[in-house]
């Protein structure tokens, strides 16, 4: 990713390009940017940060040799955006509802996935029986 950096300076400052320069501008470069996603991670419980941690090194490393300087905007802008929707503490609520307009843009083998994703992890977060019957009310 750093040499599209090189790649990206190389653009003039007007037209379509200086949008680019404009979104770069608001975004972090690309190890500062990993290092807070890891670092907001820690706030999570422990099953979710292992999945997220794993998740955003196997993406960042996928992403590494990437040239295309519009690709490294989308890359870095959605983490962004991932990033600042992270809550900031242990005590926030981190499930939100997908907005719908995201549904009809997913492909089938998106929504297949996604469907799949749904039912892991509920059996993830199911209460844990005790052995008295009751149910442990930790997720």
């Amino acid at each position: 990713m750093q040499r599209s950096y090189k790649l990206l300076a190389e653009f003039p400052a007007t037209g379509p390009s200086a949008d680019l320069r404009r979104a770069s501008a608001t975004l972090y470069p690309p190890i500062p940017l990993y290092r807070r996603l890891l670092r907001a991670h820690r706030n999570l419980p422990r099953e979710m940060r292992s999945l997220g941690d794993e998740y955003v090194k196997a993406e960042f490393r996928r992403h590494r040799i990437v040239t295309n300087p519009i690709h490294v905007m989308g890359f870095l802008t959605q983490w962004r955006k991932y990033l600042d929707e992270l809550p900031r503490d242990s005590n926030t609520n981190i499930f939100k509802k997908l907005d719908p307009t995201i549904f009809e843009k997913m492909s089938a083998e998106q929504l297949g996935q996604l469907y799949e994703l749904m039912h892991a992890t509920r059996d993830v977060w199911k209460p844990v029986s005790t052995e008295n019957g009751a149910e442990d009310p930790r997720p």
